[in-house]
């Protein structure tokens, strides 16, 4: 099933599922107890929002080889892990928003994962039990700000630089196995496959979840393959994952 979140033309906010060109309304906690109703609205007809509202981003850095190698840098023995604040959070068709703090604005698609219910201490065996589902993400980052500074909370944590979207998808067989692309105004710029993943998604959810406890709706983005490089106030920027579908923004000033 495709969850979204999405908002009327009257400003209301709810959650549905998607079925072809409409959305079925759903009533209740999608994390908990929850069912879908009658009501139904057109895609066309409604804006979509971010499928969720994490309490906190974990992301994963230089977890494709190729993305090391850009970098000069060798994988990390354990996976690399930063932080976003939720405020970075922004829905499909949302702006990116240029901040006058940096010149060199960078596009990251990946794999998100969406934790579905409290998880603490988790073996790999059974990571995929706390999964709720899966959604596309573009770790937007101020690369040069990052290049500067010893860790990465500011370069990667203004507002607006954590779309996601359009929806979490729930019946993903193996998320180890899924093209992931970026178009930049209709021209590939990365290409690659979650089977390039180093430390592949049973494993990010049990070290991450050894650390600190993931709440429902909490993300782990996975991270990025090569093919990293700025944008500019007006470009197109699709993110796009096999299986889950496309998550469309545009750069603002």
């Amino acid at each position: 099933m495709k969850y979204v979140r999405f908002q009327k033309a009257d400003k209301t906010i709810k959650s549905g599922i998607v079925e072809g060109n409409s959305i079925k309304t759903v009533e209740g906690n999608i994390f908990g107890e929850h069912k879908v109703t009658d009501e139904s609205y057109n895609l066309d007809d409604v804006k979509l929002l971010s499928p969720v509202e994490p309490s906190k981003l974990l992301c994963i850095g230089l977890n494709y080889s190729d993305h090391a190698k850009e970098f000069g840098k060798p994988i990390p023995e354990e996976p690399m892990l930063f932080l976003k604040p939720p405020t970075c959070v922004i829905g499909p068709e949302d702006n990116i928003m240029y901040p006058s703090q940096t010149q060199n604005l960078h596009y990251e698609v990946e794999l998100v994962i969406v934790i579905g219910k409290e998880a603490k201490n988790v073996s790999e065996e059974k990571a995929f039990d706390y999964v709720f589902g899966y959604t596309v993400g573009n770790d937007v980052t101020a690369r040069d700000i990052q290049f500067r500074d010893n860790q990465w909370g500011r370069a990667k944590g203004f507002d607006t630089f954590a779309p996601l979207g359009p929806w979490i998808e729930t019946e993903i067989k193996d998320p180890d196995s899924l093209d992931v692309k970026l178009l930049l105004n209709g021209e590939v710029k990365q290409s690659s496959n979650t089977s390039n993943l180093f430390f592949k998604c049973a494993n990010l959810i049990s070290y991450l979840s050894g650390i600190m406890t993931l709440l429902p709706g909490d993300v782990i983005m996975t991270g990025t393959p090569g093919g990293i490089g700025p944008m500019q106030v007006g470009d197109k920027v699709e993110a796009i994952v096999d299986g889950i579908g496309t998550l469309k923004n545009y750069i603002a000033k």
